[in-house]
């Protein structure tokens, strides 16, 4: 089973989320007409179609920068107990034709799947509206879809379901082939906030060895008879496939609880944010134009408030500022001050240096060994012997004596 990416960050339980393509024409006209009614009805509050934006979500997510083709919804609306939905529809040109669609409601409390679905707000819930295509597979969301015959095909097809971060991919395996009461959709059976998330593929009796050998990669298999919830590429951290895969689906027309209870439980597992779905949010929740009186107000007084405390810090700055400067003019003027006052000592090049001070030491050393070495003995001796002049006074005497 592929590991969850536990870096990337949850999906808020207040948020629905889910994307689809709109395989017909007209597609934005069909949104504005949708939107009219249900707001004439009051079952939606406001609509608002924002001007083309100038800055652009990431490019792994919608675009929103008025390339051509791209366009974007606002609505709001109120859930059962007066929770307050804002929903933000992107269309955008498809790579295989048509336009996909990008859906993000988020909810003042967390989100009920016994809630009206948020496409539901935005697309006529009219089974001749095409509208209703996953993205990944272009399978239908509201329908039951058939697997291919055709074995590579099959492979091709539950790979980009298994890797799919955005709808809920269910693979029923059928034990033998039913009547038209086992031919009921699963999406009609799940409470409002699924029905349009969930896409359910229906494997014939035979195929079961092909579903399984294309479902080893994601670490799940489907039971004979039964089916399997897939994890989606990353899967939710809490998913283990035995919670999620259930034995026996009776196709006889009863209603399937074992499978019903699997899909709603994995809906409510905390699933990892698609990659591209961070682009949508982040535009949902800081470039929302659909504000009501009150909401401008609060708006206008939050800028007001930020603007003030800009206001208040750069005039907080202004005053550290001239007051460092005064100090600094102070403390300079009294250096000069004080440097002024002071006597003026030699001139550098007059001011005796340490290496001629010790040459005159040594000069005057020389001086005084030669003044030690030349000063008469009190005696009469001088340093080396006998004085001369006893000597001849001892001469003088002998020969007077003779």
């Amino acid at each position: 089973m592929p590991t969850s990416a536990t870096a990337r960050p949850t999906t808020p339980p207040t948020l629905w989320a889910a994307r689809g393509r709109h395989v017909g024409s007209a597609a934005e006209d069909t949104v504005r007409r949708t939107l009219q009614r249900l707001k004439d009805d009051h079952v939606v509050d406001d609509f608002l179609e924002p001007p083309d934006e100038p800055a652009a979500a990431p490019a792994s997510g919608p675009r929103t920068d008025g390339t051509p083709g791209f366009r974007i919804f606002e609505a709001r609306w109120k859930a059962p107990g007066a929770v307050t939905v804002r929903a933000r529809l992107i269309l955008e040109p498809g790579s295989a034709g048509g336009q996909e669609w990008t859906l993000l409601a988020e909810a003042e409390e967390v989100w009920d799947v016994a809630w009206p679905s948020p496409a539901t707000m935005f697309w006529p819930d009219d089974p001749d509206v095409t509208w209703d295509r996953d993205a990944a597979t272009g399978l239908r969301l509201r329908g039951i879809n058939t697997l291919p015959d055709d074995d590579r095909a099959v492979r091709r097809l539950l790979k980009a379901a298994g890797r799919s971060p955005w709808n809920i991919h269910v693979v029923v395996h059928e034990a033998m082939t039913p009547d038209h009461r086992g031919r009921v959709p699963l999406a009609q059976r799940l409470p409002p906030g699924l029905r349009h998330r969930v896409v359910e593929h229906r494997a014939a009796p035979q195929q079961l060895r092909v579903v399984n050998w294309a479902l080893e990669d994601f670490g799940v298999q489907v039971p004979r008879g039964g089916a399997v919830v897939l994890p989606g590429t990353p899967a939710p951290a809490d998913y283990a496939a035995v919670d999620f895969s259930v034995r026996t689906v009776f196709l006889d027309g009863s209603e399937p609880t074992g499978l019903l209870t699997a899909v709603t439980s994995f809906a409510a597992l905390p699933r990892p944010l698609p990659g591209d779905a961070a682009g949508a949010l982040d535009s949902l929740r800081e470039d929302w134009r659909l504000l009501t009186l009150r909401e401008e107000l609060e708006r206008e007084r939050k800028l007001v408030a930020m603007y003030s405390e800009a206001l208040e810090a750069m005039t907080r700055s202004r005053d550290l500022y001239r007051e460092a400067a005064e100090r600094a003019a102070e403390a300079l003027a009294v250096y000069r001050e004080s440097a002024g006052a002071a006597p003026a000592g030699p001139p550098p090049s007059e001011a005796p240096t340490a290496s001629s001070l010790r040459g005159l030491t040594r000069t005057l050393d020389r001086f005084r060994a030669s003044a030690r070495m030349s000063r008469p003995d009190p005696a009469g001796r001088d340093a080396t012997g006998p004085s001369t002049g006893t000597r001849a006074g001892s001469g003088t005497e002998a020969g007077t004596g003779g």
